[in-house]
């Protein structure tokens, strides 16, 4: 091993101003055995560099090559495996884990020690060593052999110990040795006679010292007498500080004496200092003045001063009932005094504020009834503004007694219930009787009370009454809206409107008008409940306390459990009342939706956006309460009418009975159809139910499209495509003028089954004009097909040009304008007025011929080149032929 140290030191290191320090021969765990040398470097150039590097042999073997080399500070960890047995492997990991086996387990040891040497002299950054014995780590690596003189002492052990003792000069032991140098000539030269000159010198130094030192004899001795006598003065020190030891101990008991004094003085401030304070807090908290005991007593509660005054009492009164008492207060009889006063107070100002409040119930009831009438005859609901602003005056006073007497509070607010439920249901039954009458068409605009109509109008009022009631459904026989709507309008519509007619009412007998007078009827109706139900609602909270802060509803989300529960709660009890105190509403706003679709199903319309509207409008204020729930209840109702509604168009477009002695024309539900569009456009511009209308207007445009090819079908006075291509091109002008967006592809498939049949109408009313010639040229075509050559046809004995002559000389240019003018007639029977097609038709029909006359010249031209012959009138002839026609018509 030694002569591989000095091989590796001498060809490999040494170039590199390189130390090898030590070195062990090991191979890869678990593989082929290929043995190379891990070599343990240092560098002999500062900054020092400590380097683990990886000697292989070479392939031919004759020499040694540098294959790998590591970084010390780069290792992270040594695993020696076992720490208490024997084992040559060991793991060391780099930016990898490398496994080896040692030859040799003292090998391994030697070099694992060199390493723990290395890492503590010259690293910051500790290697962590694992498995490894610590008596291993304690002692330094054993030294090797020797490598021989002129490698300075490179491979050797000994250059650990030398690394161990080697202590570099320091800048002044540097410029001594120099100066030294330079005294002496030969320091350099001959370097052993500046060795025996400096031991010389060193041997005269020896001497001097030692005789230095018996000479400070005397001096030491006269030190020794003086340490003796600084003992004796310490002595004769301590002797003082024990008599004032004693001195400062008898000023101890009696400051000890002086403290528990002031200490007994300091408990004593204390006690009479939390006495006072308990005085105090009992005099401040329990303490109620003269003032508001009257108030409490005597108070008046029908004035604001005395309003004011009670409800300063009464928070007063509150605050002295809740304090926080502490520990033994209770037991006290002056408080116990006080407390029974109190309660006494608090029973006494609840009974008065109690009955007060049922009076002032009553009292502003009837005040308020003495005004129903000309309100509701005017279609307006009377304002309970001025009722609530008396009344909100004792909130405060209903804040309290919520807090003190929970079921007075509770027994007020049935008592307020029941009251405004009778008050509202009185004024809501008037009210609709008004807007029933005003829907009917037949009340005049009158003047003065309710109680005060016509008697002429009673009977009217009767037969409104049986619409409604407590079940909200309709009652009233068919007759008697057949009465209502006798007078409803003089204007009569087209019998085209046939679409129309739904329910026991025909609609050509409304006209615009009474609908717009129906939709500001309902809107009026809507508009004077909205704001009755939100202003009893706000009032009920803010009166009897249910409502929340602004920041607590804001931050709900952020509530805990109890304060979420307080706010369910309290939104639960508004609901509750709202229900009670407003319960006909739905009742009676079914009952007039069910008189407004009995007058007129169209009116449908009208109420599901005008009930949408404010749905949405009650529903942004508050999404739950009373009057967007209440709403939103009649708009599942308004709905049911609207799909009931178009349900009712479609069944009646499959009723339509066509009559077998007239032509068809535009079919009623078609011309119905336009004016529902028309209409439904106008009622739904910007609505918020729109997408309702387009899935109507879905089911409607199917339902037409079916029926119109239903009726042409079983047409039998008018061809069926005349049924078809007129009233699809009716539909077609239709969606084109009113741009329906959710019906464009009806809009295309309209237009597209106009000009198809358009065309097929053309081609089988046209038929075959020149028919002896049109068979000709049939034939003609047959025998080309057959595989007769066009200018070959001549020569056949039946389509000679003979033949072709007389056939021609059939259709003279009189007889084909006589037989044109004919089929004008025809077609002229067949189509009607009202859509104007017959110009379009004719036109059709005239270039029909024209291309039948051009396929005849054709043929002529190819299969009789040469012949001369031509037809006995000409293109521009017939142009004349169709115009003159079309003109003496």
């Amino acid at each position: 091993m030694t002569a591989i140290k000095h091989a590796l030191q001498r060809d490999i290191f040494t170039p590199n101003d390189e130390r090898l320090l030590s070195i062990v021969n090991v191979c890869k765990a678990g593989k082929k055995k290929k043995n190379c040398f891990l070599c343990a470097t240092v560098t002999t150039e500062r900054p020092v560099q400590v380097k683990v590097v990886k000697v292989k042999k070479s392939d031919k073997g004759d020499f040694y090559k540098r294959q790998m080399a590591w970084e010390l500070r780069d290792l992270a960890e040594v695993d020696a495996k076992d720490a208490n047995k024997e084992n040559p492997e060991f793991d060391l990991h780099f930016e990898k884990v490398y496994r080896w086996v040692a030859s040799s387990t003292a090998e391994k040891n030697s070099f694992i020690s060199c390493i723990w040497k290395l890492n503590q002299r010259y690293l910051r950054k500790k290697v962590e060593f694992v498995n490894v014995s610590p008596q291993l780590l304690e002692e330094l690596p054993k030294a090797e052999e020797s490598v021989p003189s002129g490698e300075s002492q490179s491979v050797a052990g000994g250059d650990e110990d030398a690394l161990d003792d080697y202590q570099e000069l320091n800048t002044r032991e540097e410029q001594d040795i120099e100066n030294m140098m330079q005294v002496c000539e030969y320091a350099i030269s001959n370097a052993e006679a500046f060795a025996e000159k400096l031991s010389r010198e060193l041997q005269v130094l020896d001497g001097a010292n030692i005789q230095s030192i018996m000479a400070s004899e005397k001096q030491v001795n006269i030190l020794m007498q003086l340490l003796d006598e600084a003992l004796a003065e310490v002595d004769t020190i301590e002797g003082k500080l024990l008599g004032y030891e004693e001195m400062l101990q008898s000023v101890k008991e009696q400051m000890d004496q002086i403290s528990q004094s002031n200490h007994l003085i300091q408990i004593s401030n204390t006690n009479n200092s939390k006495l006072l304070d308990e005085i105090q807090f009992l005099v401040n908290y329990l303490d109620l003045s003269k003032g508001h005991i009257r108030a409490l007593q005597e108070g008046d509660l029908s004035s604001p001063k005395g309003i004011e005054a009670c409800t300063n009492a009464a928070e007063a009164l509150l605050q002295c009932m809740n304090v926080a008492l502490r520990p033994g207060h209770d037991k006290l009889s002056a408080v116990k005094q006080q407390q029974q006063l109190f309660t006494e107070l608090r029973d006494v100002f609840a009974r008065r504020l109690t009955n007060h409040l049922n009076n002032v119930f009553v009292h502003q009831g009837h005040d308020q009834s003495s005004t129903l009438a000309q309100h509701v005859a005017e279609l307006t609901l009377p304002k309970h503004s001025p009722l609530h602003r008396d009344l909100l005056r004792y909130a405060k006073l209903m804040e309290w007694l919520k807090s003190t007497q929970r079921e007075k509070y509770e027994g007020l607010s049935r008592t307020y219930v029941d009251y405004m439920t009778r008050l509202y249901e009185r004024e809501i039954k008037d009210f609709f009787e008004i807007a029933k009458i005003k829907m009917a068409g037949t009340t005049k605009e009158g003047k003065g009370k309710f109680a005060t109509l016509p008697r002429k109008e009673s009977a009217l009022k009767q037969e409104t009454e049986s619409l409604h009631g407590s079940s909200g459904k309709l009652t009233g026989s068919t007759s008697s809206l057949n009465k209502l709507s006798v007078n409803s309008s003089n204007s009569r519509r087209s019998q085209s409107s046939s679409l129309l007619d739904m329910g026991n009412m025909s609609a050509s007998d409304l006209d615009v008008a009474d609908r717009t007078k129906f939709d500001k009827i309902f809107e009026q109706v809507l508009s004077e409940l909205e704001p009755l139900c939100l202003a009893e609602q706000d009032f009920v909270s803010k009166f009897f306390k249910l409502q929340q802060h602004a920041a607590l509803c804001c931050g709900y989300l952020s509530l805990s459990l109890s304060l979420a529960f307080l706010y369910l709660y309290s939104k639960d009890v508004v609901r509750q009342m709202m229900n009670k105190i407003f319960h006909s509403i739905e009742t009676e706003l079914n009952s007039l939706i069910a008189l407004g679709d009995k007058i007129d199903s169209f009116n449908s319309l009208y109420m599901l956006v005008k009930m949408s509207h404010h749905v949405w409008t009650a529903e942004t204020v508050d999404p739950a309460s009373f009057l967007s729930t209440t709403l939103g209840n009649v708009l599942v109702t308004v709905k049911r009418n609207f799909d009931k509604c178009i349900s009712g168009q479609i069944r009646q477009m499959e009723e339509v009975k066509i009559s077998k002695k007239s032509k068809v024309g535009i079919l009623p539900f078609v011309t119905g159809f336009e004016e529902f569009a028309e209409l439904a456009e106008t009622i739904f511009r910007n609505a918020e139910r729109r997408g309702d209308l387009d899935k109507a207007y879905a089911k409607l445009i199917q339902a037409v499209f079916q029926n119109v090819e239903k009726v042409a079908s079983e047409s039998q006075k008018t061809p069926r495509d005349v049924v078809m291509m007129e009233n699809f091109h009716h539909i077609f002008s239709t969606l084109s003028r009113m741009k329906i967006s959710c019906l464009e592809a009806e809009r295309k498939e309209a237009k597209h089954k106009y000009l198809d049949h358009l065309q097929s109408y053309v081609i089988n009313s046209l038929g075959q004009p020149l028919e002896k010639l049109n068979h000709f040229f049939e034939g003609v075509e047959a025998r080309v097909a057959q595989g007769v050559r066009e200018e070959e046809v001549s020569y056949q004995l039946a389509f000679s040009k003979q033949e072709l002559r007389k056939v021609i000389r059939e259709y003279p240019g009189k007889e084909v304008k006589k037989g044109l003018d004919n089929l004008y007639k025809k077609v002229d029977k067949h189509l009607c007025e009202e859509e104007s097609l017959l110009q379009v038709v004719w036109h059709s029909m005239q270039d029909e011929f024209i291309r039948q006359y051009k396929h005849f010249e054709g043929l002529i031209n190819r299969c009789y080149p040469g012949s001369g012959i031509t037809m006995d009138f000409t293109i521009q002839d017939m142009l004349e032929y169709f115009s003159s026609i079309a003109q003496s018509h």
